[in-house]
């Protein structure tokens, strides 16, 4: 497996915010992560770890510059893990809109030409980035899965297939049922083709309905009721609508007046980590 090289570190909060970059045999790229490092991790302690999914058009830098969530993360000894949306490269395939290509890698394994070659953000995130950040850190075994918008609808579709790895799931404003949505009908039909019933294995409500009945992850959920979004794309009430259903124990609010901008995230973005730190702790 290849290593993170460090390319910058910046102290905050008395941890640090660092980027690193890596050979990525399961993207066929190289990829950039960005990490924020507690001060807890100078102690010999497994510290617990958030992954958090970016959204469209975003790289592993947007999270880290506009959430503000060193301050909490520092607080609670977490390591925050933001990896790019795409892969990237003037080898890499792309497309001309913003939702489509590099920058919207929709975290699934693309299975057509030209994205197969590249598209396998799934994999990336569910098996080789772990393998990177543990073999680097410090961590618990099991994480904590986050995003917003398409990150969200990753952190959904990722964590409720992969129920042993985590521990809990949050998403802000995220996508739930891309097979009956816009952004995630044009993705699917470009990734995966014309097979439907290969769009169901990453849609949040879905997944929800096939998986929720054998384990129950915590999963919490944030939406602003001015997100533009929030009609247009079908964002997070189908998934409510399920797991009302099944009876399942997800939280979901509401937010009159707030957006699908990171002001809204950076609002609430430390009930999201203060709500998997506590899960999280119950590995120790």
């Amino acid at each position: 497996m290849a290593s993170l090289e460090l390319i910058s570190s910046a102290k905050s909060f008395g941890g640090h915010q660092q980027r690193y970059r890596h050979a990525s045999d399961v993207l066929n790229c190289s990829m950039n992560v960005s990490v924020f490092v507690p001060p807890q991790a100078e102690q010999d302690t497994p510290l617990p770890v958030v992954y958090w999914l970016s959204g469209l058009t975003c790289t592993d830098e947007n999270f880290v510059t506009k959430a503000g969530a060193a301050r909490v993360a520092a607080e609670l000894g977490l390591i925050v893990v933001a990896p790019d949306t795409s892969p990237r490269g003037d080898d890499v395939a792309d497309d001309e809109s913003y939702d489509l290509g590099q920058g919207a890698g929709f975290y699934l394994n693309a299975t057509q030409a030209p994205w197969h070659s590249h598209y396998r953000m799934y994999d990336y995130i569910v098996d080789e980035l772990p393998g990177l950040i543990n073999q680097t850190f410090n961590c618990l075994p099991k994480a904590g899965l986050a995003g917003h918008s398409m990150g969200g609808h990753g952190a959904l579709t990722l964590g409720l297939s992969n129920l042993q790895k985590y521990t809990s799931i949050s998403a802000f404003s995220p996508i739930v049922n891309p097979i009956d949505c816009p952004w995630g009908q044009k993705a699917f039909n470009a990734y995966l083709g014309e097979n439907e019933a290969e769009w169901e294995l990453y849609d949040a409500c879905c997944l929800l309905q096939q998986q929720g009945q054998f384990m129950q992850l915590p999963i919490l959920i944030d939406q602003g009721l001015d997100d533009d979004f929030y009609q247009s794309q079908k964002l997070t009430r189908p998934f409510e609508h399920v797991a009302k259903q099944m009876n399942y124990p997800a939280i979901v609010n509401y937010h009159p007046g707030y957006d699908h901008s990171y002001f809204f995230i950076a609002s609430f973005i430390e009930s999201h980590l203060r709500f998997h730190h506590k899960y999280l702790l119950e590995q120790r």
